[in-house]
């Protein structure tokens, strides 16, 4: 199918092009309550074409992009439409000129994840098994659940020589807790693994149930007020993602960023951690054919690297040092429940947390938090979260214990202090 496509961008003329092919096989399956309701395996091939028109508008020279899927089946002719409606669409489409990445063909690179040795079926086995282990109550379960394994190749090519490929494995899947008394309340959780850590999942759905059972007891929202906010789990990746958006060459290019290597982004004078990020590389090559490796983003609250693909690190004069999806963050000094000593609000579970890179303001309308006290802990619900973390980055302080998932690796907990709260 790839040289039916290089030859219908031949006859078509185009000389400037990207091709990825993308298979998959997956196992696919569905619980309602521990029983499974369907299961189903699907193998996948699509194939998308990226096609550039260079075009010269008032004496500068431009370069115009469109993309278009291609099926598998298709023929020359019909490949050869799809490319030159693209192609046609590319004129309309016109930015400053760049050149694509240069490069040439590389042996592909296999998944070094240990679901590599396991086919989807036991993949998605393993963590079923894992998901449920902990589901051993009356009062509080597991109404339903969804589990994708998922083993996938791509391949990248280009018209400057680029044609890298590479597999990789990954677990994802979402699940729902139910409490029915004293109120009827449910929890959605989503997960994602890329190895297979049965143990963090098990702990996962523990937490899960829990808080679920507690959102259950829980009848009144905190009362309204400045607080020290920890945030966990997922939500900490969240808020640094302001960090890894901020220092993305298209924010700095397009002047949404005035990031610069060498700028301590965190600010002086800072009396909690200083924040270390790096950018890991999930995938050994990214959608660009761009080669990927683990590098310094921030280091003690100064930028290191200002990161992105080839078109806006063209831009900038800088190189290209690919897309990024994973982080790691090393772990503070400070245990969580010395975090949570002090009066404090822990939210462990939003009906909506964002994070706004523009201005760094975040905010969650609150579905079950922890009120601490200083001697006693509450549930609460209601209310919602309003902070900024340009506000809070100087005292930000992050817990020993550690979380991952497949786009993170860092600090389980970080400590915000006066943090907005609406409530009663």
């Amino acid at each position: 199918m790839i040289e039916k496509i290089k030859a219908a961008l031949a006859a078509e003329n185009i000389g400037v092009w990207y091709v990825t092919e993308t298979s998959s096989r997956s196992a696919e399956t569905f619980f309602v309550r521990k029983n499974m309701d369907l299961k189903r395996t699907t193998s996948l091939t699509d194939y998308s074409v990226d096609v550039f028109r260079e075009l010269e508008r008032d004496g500068a020279r431009l370069l115009g992009s469109s993309s278009v899927p291609v099926y598998p089946g298709e023929s020359v002719e019909e490949i050869r439409a799809a490319l030159r409606g693209a192609f046609y669409a590319a004129s309309f489409a016109a930015n400053p000129y760049f050149e694509l990445m240069e490069g040439k063909g590389e042996p592909r690179v296999p998944s070094k994840s240990a679901f590599a040795d396991m086919d989807v079926e036991r993949m998605a086995k393993v963590m079923g098994d894992a998901l449920f282990a902990p589901d051993t109550e009356r009062d509080v379960f597991i109404n339903s659940a969804e589990i994708f394994a998922v083993e996938r190749s791509t391949r990248v090519l280009n018209s400057r020589g680029v044609d890298v490929s590479w597999d990789t494995r990954e677990v994802r899947g979402e699940l729902v807790a139910q409490c029915p008394a004293p109120r009827d309340v449910e929890t959605y959780q989503g997960f994602a693994y890329r190895e297979p850590d049965t143990e963090a999942l098990s702990e996962l759905t523990r937490q899960v149930l829990r808080r679920t059972r507690d959102r259950a007891e829980a009848v009144k929202a905190p009362r309204a007020g400045k607080y020290t906010v920890i945030l966990t789990g997922d939500h900490v990746r969240e808020l640094l993602d302001y960090y890894v958006s901020r220092a993305s060459a298209g924010a700095v290019y397009q002047r949404y960023s005035d990031y610069r290597a060498g700028m301590d982004v965190q600010g002086g004078d800072t009396v909690g951690d200083r924040l270390t990020i790096e950018l890991t590389a999930a995938e050994p090559y990214d959608r660009e054919g761009i080669r990927l490796r683990d590098r310094a983003l921030m280091e003690n609250g100064v930028l290191r690297t200002v990161h992105g693909g080839v078109r806006f690190s063209r831009y900038l004069g800088i190189e290209p040092t690919g897309s990024y999806r994973a982080i790691r963050v090393p772990t503070g000094s400070t245990p969580l429940e010395e975090l949570k000593a002090g009066p404090c609000l822990q939210p462990v579970t939003f009906s909506d947390f964002q994070m706004d890179p523009m201005s760094g303001h975040f905010a969650g309308e609150i579905r079950l938090a922890y009120l601490f006290d200083g001697r006693t802990v509450t549930p609460v619900t209601g209310g919602s979260v309003n902070g900024n973390i340009l506000e809070a980055q100087k005292n930000m302080r992050f817990s020993r214990e550690r979380y991952v998932s497949s786009t993170y690796d860092g600090p389980l907990a970080v400590s915000l202090p006066d943090v907005a709260v609406a409530g009663e």
